[in-house]
């Protein structure tokens, strides 16, 4: 296995799982609603769902830093496969918050299964195949096919739910199979021994995994200061990205045009893979990575607000993509940031740590923002997510302060990663 393996193993897993995740995202909230849900009701089962991501993340990161990363990868596309399928089971039948809830908790469980494990396979990967480049490329290279899966997901997803709302999900239950096929053959933990773990000795693994996501990470301020940002703007996005749906439709005034839905979440996704693309090129203008993640977090703050205060479907959606170019270009950025600063062996359990406080963020953000919406407007939904977001600001700036060498972007570098 040579670094290069290992990079094009990551990207097509990466690729497919995203491709199938995102085929039900531009119409997630309207097949929900179309269900019998209200606004708030579609919010009260995200909201568990992301409940659910916060209560499981640190049982299931036992199993990433125990059985291994292939292990988690690969039970976590078995359980999200379970969980889609029963949400076109609660929407054929009951159509019940209950249903919808009870399956929202379990593709809950599905996506922490995921959540860790496969950074940690790549970074340590990586790391004993001698890799002499950066991770911020690396990531942003990930992020970009992200963004090309999502783009063709989001689009095929609008178009197959103007035939049927329920197509996308049975479409989407193909693909995890396919990428179960693909990660089975592919994706083989390296740099990285899987331990025993049996039943009886899982509490004390639970216990030495939640001190070391103590140790190495709550305690550490830089990763604490991370994580305090991912929670802060975790409130709006998840909730944000959720209600443009309905938002933007309504605002469009055109009945029956779901297919729009699907081509904005494409664009979207192109926002997002300019905002990826730009990583490397802001790497040679900026010194440190906490620069970026500042203009980020400004501009989500402002952009949502605008978003919320347009009125106007042409300039919401602009604003919104706008608002999807910083993401783009801090995610990869704040991923290399993180990993930069944890060991090996504690690597997807504070990972998921660190998912753990956006899924806390979310529930919270998806329940707030959505009563607030059902009672005001989705308008101030925006207005409030976005000053709320900007409270990240000060936490940057604390992050800025500190000058770590993990900071530094050292985009020109070829030294080998942390």
């Amino acid at each position: 296995m040579t670094p290069k393996i290992i990079i094009r193993s990551y990207l097509v897993t990466t690729g497919i799982f995203n491709l199938s995740a995102s085929i039900i995202w531009g119409i997630n909230t309207l097949f929900l609603m179309h269900a019998g849900l209200d606004i708030f009701g579609v919010f009260v089962a995200n909201g568990i769902f992301t409940a659910s991501m916060a209560l499981f993340e640190i049982p299931t990161g036992v199993l990433a830093d125990t059985r291994g990363r292939r292990a988690s990868f690969l039970l976590s596309i078995l359980v999200i496969l379970i969980g889609t399928l029963g949400y076109v089971w609660v929407a054929a039948t009951s159509g019940s918050l209950l249903g919808f809830s009870i399956m929202s908790a379990v593709l809950g469980l599905g996506y922490t299964f995921y959540s860790g494990a496969v950074e940690a396979w790549l970074v340590d990967a990586l790391k004993a195949t001698g890799f002499q480049g950066n991770l911020d490329r690396v990531f942003a290279q990930g992020g970009m096919v992200f963004g090309a899966a999502m783009l063709v997901g989001s689009l095929g997803g609008g178009l197959l739910g103007t035939l049927d709302l329920a197509l996308p999900y049975l479409v989407r239950s193909g693909l995890l199979i396919g990428a179960f096929g693909v990660a089975w053959f592919t994706m083989h933990d390296i740099g990285y021994t899987p331990k025993a773990l049996r039943l009886r000795t899982l509490p004390r693994e639970m216990g030495k995994i939640a001190t070391a996501s103590m140790t190495f990470g709550w305690r550490v301020i830089s990763v604490r200061l991370l994580m305090t940002v991912s929670l802060i703007q975790a409130i709006f996005m998840a909730w944000g990205y959720h209600s443009w749906q309905p938002y933007f439709l309504g605002l469009l005034e055109r009945e029956g045009a779901i297919w729009i839905a699907g081509v904005i979440a494409a664009l979207i996704s192109v926002a997002t893979m300019i905002g990826n693309g730009l990583v490397s090129r802001l790497g040679h203008l900026v010194t440190y990575r906490s620069t970026i993640l500042l203009w980020a977090v400004v501009g989500a703050g402002i952009g949502a607000v605008a978003v919320g205060l347009a009125g106007n479907f042409w300039l919401a959606v602009s604003l919104y993509l706008l608002l999807m170019v910083g993401f783009g270009a801090a995610g990869p950025v704040r991923q290399a940031y993180l990993h930069q600063l944890i060991p090996s062996e504690q690597r997807a359990t504070i990972v998921s740590f660190d998912s753990l406080m956006g899924s806390i963020g979310s529930g919270g953000g998806q329940v707030g923002l959505g009563y607030l919406a059902r009672q005001q407007s989705l308008s101030v939904g925006y207005i409030t997510g976005g000053l709320l977001t900007l409270l990240a600001l000060p936490v940057v700036l604390l992050l800025r302060r500190l000058r770590q060498p993990e900071d530094r972007m050292n985009l020109s570098s070829d030294s080998e990663p942390a």
